[in-house]
């Protein structure tokens, strides 16, 4: 009886460090592969810029022209890494140029860690102009323009919004 049991756990014995070993080269390759795979997409991911573009514009009269100057402010809800409501995440353009042309970008890695955006969404911010500081909510410009299509930049890794035209109005 003591061989048969000795006879028993021996095999048992090996039948575990066999299975362990199988299991290790198996699920040692098949880890490597999935983490190298999803390191690459999150790395991809990380990466990829967000840009938002539009045009401002300043009313004068019955004249309309572009305001060099402006700037845009860009407010996007945020979740924290439990899927929690967190504080929202804003960012302002750089100046309008001389065509009115505003660029706002944001790197994910500007954002905290284990944040993550939701809705974006633009709005009118600021005009150099003394006499021409009223927004107006032309394509939501006071109310905010939602962030909603995308064009993919494949030479920038970039998502590019597009908004506006936004309008202030001047005071004559």
């Amino acid at each position: 009886m003591g061989s048969l049991h000795a006879v028993s756990l021996s095999l048992l014995v090996i039948s575990i460090i066999v299975g362990s070993a199988n299991s290790d080269i198996y699920d040692g390759a098949s880890y490597d592969f999935m983490t190298s795979k999803l390191a690459k997409d999150q790395e991809r991911l990380l990466s990829t810029m967000i840009g938002i573009e539009g045009i401002i514009l300043y009313k004068f009269g019955s004249s309309i022209s572009p305001l060099q100057g402006g700037l845009a402010r860009i407010t996007c809800k945020t979740v924290d890494e439990y899927g929690y409501e967190a504080a929202s995440y804003t960012f302002l353009s750089e100046s309008s140029d001389e065509n009115g042309y505003f660029l706002a970008t944001l790197s994910p890695s500007e954002v905290e860690d284990k944040r993550e955006l939701k809705e974006c969404k633009a709005f009118l911010e600021v005009s150099p102009l003394e006499n021409c500081q009223s927004p107006s909510d032309l394509n939501n410009g006071v109310s905010g323009a939602l962030l909603h299509s995308y064009k993919f930049l494949v030479h920038n890794n970039m998502k590019l919004f597009s908004v506006g035209p936004f309008l202030f109005t001047c005071q004559t």
